[in-house]
């Protein structure tokens, strides 16, 4: 369950698009989803109780004016009371399924350092121009290095199929009704993909930039994709995301002169969100500024190698 929008997750299915394998994914926060549900049923529980009680005074209404008062203040009680217990619930439903992911997030980091593998959370609006940006890197890089790739939509392998066409083994996560990759998923997901030691792992996220932004996958940096077609306040709308980004990718810079869009504007509302962000200028069409970005990739490759000889 997702503790921004109450998603659940459920129908995650996990597909190795080489061997065909298809598996059910059973979320990290499925047993606090089924929390949520017992919440939830136990909040419908207390409403039934009120409304008895609301029912009550009005018979009572009928039959006794003097107790009116009496009971229309506990009706208001009654209401406080159950939004208080409801937010009460919600508030610890959210520190579980947070902590769970976290320590399960831990683990996968460990198991990509102890492998010198660098894995970088791809996050951005639908449309942003992920999948386009994963072609091009890897028909770019793949004679240099070992390149992996999960990738995150709610239904379909179509960009899933994209990937594997461009030259990539890729694991597609489904995550049903869920709207973002969670660590548990992940796990799962590194254990079927088996990416080599010193290789790369591209998590491509569900295109969404509100809840991946709660969600530690691992990963050894999130890197948000910003499309010039969006508008340069994009960053003060969703701060956590961008404060939370290492790397911030400009895509699209090929619609430049097409666009009413101020590449100056939309770099100083980045550094207001996140003074220490990378910014770096792509055309995933065209192929522009790609090589800044592989020099970025390169140089976090050489610092994981050189911590691991620590």
């Amino acid at each position: 369950m997702c503790a921004s929008c109450g998603c659940q997750g459920q129908g995650t299915t996990m597909t190795n698009l080489q061997t065909g394998a298809r598996a059910d994914i059973a979320a990290g926060s499925e047993q606090d989803g089924a929390a949520h549900s017992r919440v939830d049923h136990g909040h419908g529980h207390l409403h039934g109780e009120h409304q008895h009680a609301h029912d009550h005074h009005h018979e009572h209404d009928h039959h006794a004016h003097g107790h009116e008062h009496g009971h229309a203040h506990a009706h208001d009680h009654s209401d406080h009371g159950q939004a208080h217990e409801h937010s009460h619930h919600r508030v610890e439903l959210e520190t579980r399924i947070l902590a769970k992911n976290d320590a399960i997030a831990a683990k996968c980091r460990a198991w990509l350092a102890g492998r010198e593998i660098v894995a970088l959370n791809l996050v951005s609006s639908p449309g942003a121009g992920k999948t386009t940006l994963l072609e091009r890197a890897i028909a770019d890089l793949s004679g240099e290095l070992p390149l992996f790739v999960i990738e995150g939509d709610q239904a379909t392998s179509n960009d899933g199929e994209r990937i594997r066409a461009a030259g990539a083994p890729v694991v597609q996560v489904n995550t049903g009704t869920g709207c973002h990759l969670d660590a548990e998923m992940i796990a799962r997901a590194l254990s079927e993909l088996k990416p080599s030691v010193a290789s790369l792992v591209f998590i491509e996220n569900v295109g969404n930039l509100v809840c991946p932004a709660l969600f530690d996958l691992g990963e050894h940096a999130k890197a948000v994709i910003f499309s010039t077609t969006e508008g340069e306040d994009k960053p003060l709308k969703y701060p956590h995301m961008f404060s939370a980004a290492k790397l911030v990718i400009f895509n699209k810079i090929d619609l430049l002169p097409h666009l009413d869009f101020s590449m100056e504007r939309a770099r100083e509302n980045i550094l207001r969100v996140n003074p220490d962000a990378v910014i770096v200028e792509v055309s995933a069409k065209t192929g522009a500024g790609m090589q800044t970005l592989y020099d970025w990739i390169r140089a976090q490759r050489t610092a994981v190698k050189e911590q691991a000889l620590v």
